[in-house]
């Protein structure tokens, strides 16, 4: 008996990316996966969490309990981080656009929204200062100037390094998405 849904030699379809009838448009959804790079660092996060972790049962076991206490909670704060590493991105619903950064998050409501558009602009490589020639998703709003906010999605970011087609694919849902939104 044949499996299809285990094995890798199925094509990819386009309607898997589709919302369902029956989805829920008032819960908060990323309309793209979280790519390599952002997974890589997180698992990488999540991995010296558990080294400090069982640094923490060591310490727990051979010395005072106040210091494994300070060592357990510096492992709670990694692994705050890399949780919060994967919740960053773009996400929407019938209520708004949010914009999810590591220490802060921006909700605007589709009312204030007047587009969103893709842009040729030099953008931020890995969110590092050095920045690259590549395009980026903004958002313009009622009541700001274009030039003042931060874009949504850039190619050159943890989630679309090397992957233009997916920066395509979530560029092209969001535009819908926030078309369709900002009518109702």
């Amino acid at each position: 008996m044949p499996l299809p849904f285990l094995t890798a030699d199925r094509a990819f379809e386009a309607a898997d990316d589709i919302a369902l009838p029956h989805d829920d448009r008032a819960r908060w959804r990323r309309p793209y996966r979280p790519g390599p790079w952002r997974v890589g660092a997180a698992a990488l996060w999540l991995l010296l969490a558990s080294f400090v972790l069982f640094g923490a049962v060591i310490i727990a076991l051979t010395a005072s309990p106040a210091s494994a206490g300070v060592v357990f909670a510096l492992a709670l704060l990694v692994i705050v981080a890399a949780l919060r590493l994967l919740r960053m991105g773009v996400w929407v619903s019938a209520r708004g656009l949010r914009h999810v950064d590591f220490l802060v998050t921006r909700t605007v409501p589709w009312k204030r929204v007047v587009g969103v558009r893709t842009v040729q602009t030099p953008v931020r490589w890995l969110g590092l200062p050095r920045t690259v020639q590549g395009q980026a998703l903004v958002l313009v709003r009622q009541d700001r100037a274009t030039d003042e906010s931060a874009p949504l999605l850039t190619t050159h970011s943890l989630d679309f390094l090397a992957r233009p087609s997916a920066f395509d694919r979530a560029a092209d849902t969001i535009e819908a998405w926030a078309a369709e939104y900002r009518r109702d």
